[in-house]
């Protein structure tokens, strides 16, 4: 199991001990520093089941700068969307977490976490 963390997000540091506390298994990513590619962002979303704008954090600096609130929200728009992930990456929600199963949540809550440790376990 991976987390992708910013280490001054309280969300993140409570997901950290909230596995240190279930011994699990886990590899940290600061992701501002060991930047996702397009490709790991695809990959990730691939495993979340979900959108590039649906784990963008739009009030971000860098969100308004690039007008992300006007961007379309379709197939035609998601390489632009991965693409700015992958050049801000602040604009990555998180944490996120990869389960050992393929699966991969984001850890904003204790139960989301929680459901990360019991896929691992599986």
């Amino acid at each position: 199991m991976e987390i992708w963390i910013n280490p001054a997000c309280s969300k993140c540091r409570s997901a950290i001990s909230l596995l240190d506390a279930e011994g699990a298994d886990y590899t940290v990513r600061r992701y501002l520093e060991d930047v996702p590619s397009e490709d790991e962002i695809r990959a990730v979303l691939g495993r979340l089941g979900l959108e590039p704008w649906d784990i963008t954090r739009t009030q971000e600096a860098a969100a308004k700068e690039l007008g992300l609130k006007d961007w379309a929200r379709d197939e035609s728009a998601r390489d632009r969307w991965i693409t700015a992930l992958a050049e801000h990456p602040k604009l990555i929600q998180r944490p996120i977490i990869t389960a050992d199963d393929g699966t991969a949540l984001v850890g904003r809550s204790e139960e989301a976490v929680q459901e990360a440790v019991s896929r691992s376990k599986g």
